[in-house]
């Protein structure tokens, strides 16, 4: 697994979006949506049994992810669209040995979602993982309450494995979950992005 990786793709739209490793450059606007979006991330960021953790500065968040990246244990994309950037896409827990399988989760600035940013960015990592680090499978967990996240995974055909109790501490308590998962098997040669581009446009991208 190779580490800064940088994926990249134009909707039908003309909409780019690009999956990168955070820089240097991005620290004034990762601070201002990070702050800006707290309140909106809160119910579905996860947290720890222990109590609040402190928040790790700019230069030390990106000197860890790097590190755990370069390790093999995460794949810590931001999302960049048209340019700018607007949230995290990332694949954590890898496991190789007898599994060979990850998870994937994201947040999104609130004033880029409904565009089907997260739809888009989820599918490129999944490919992603998939067919080029050769991963066998993926999994996508989601709070019931969350809606537009449950219509992304829909939106992407990615199977329902069903309801997990108490799967996640999040928000201060322990949440349950619904797990979506693929695998390489059940994509195939497919890429969830040639997915979205032979659906076309929904009403709320």
């Amino acid at each position: 697994m190779t580490w800064p990786v940088r994926l990249h793709e134009v909707r039908p739209d003309g909409v780019e979006i690009v999956l990168r490793g955070l820089t240097r450059a991005d620290r004034a606007r990762w601070d201002e949506m990070r702050t800006a979006n707290l309140d909106w991330l809160r119910p579905w960021e996860a947290t720890v049994p222990t109590g609040p953790e402190p928040t790790l500065r700019f230069i030390r968040l990106r000197r860890l992810l790097d590190r755990a990246a370069r390790e093999g244990r995460v794949l810590p994309f931001v999302i960049e669209v048209d340019g700018v950037l607007q949230g995290q896409m990332q694949l954590f827990d890898i496991v190789w040995g007898s599994r060979w399988t990850a998870s994937a989760g994201y947040w999104l600035d609130r004033r880029a979602t409904g565009r089907g940013v997260a739809a888009w960015s989820l599918a490129m990592l999944i490919d992603h993982a998939l067919h080029d680090v050769g991963l066998h499978r993926v999994e996508v967990a989601i709070r019931p309450e969350n809606l537009a996240s449950l219509a992304v995974a829909r939106r992407l055909g990615l199977p329902d494995e069903g309801f997990r109790a108490g799967l996640v501490h999040v928000d201060g308590a322990w949440r349950d979950h619904v797990e979506f998962a693929i695998t390489a098997e059940q994509l195939g040669t497919e890429r969830l992005v040639d997915r979205l581009r032979r659906d076309g446009p929904r009403a709320d991208d």
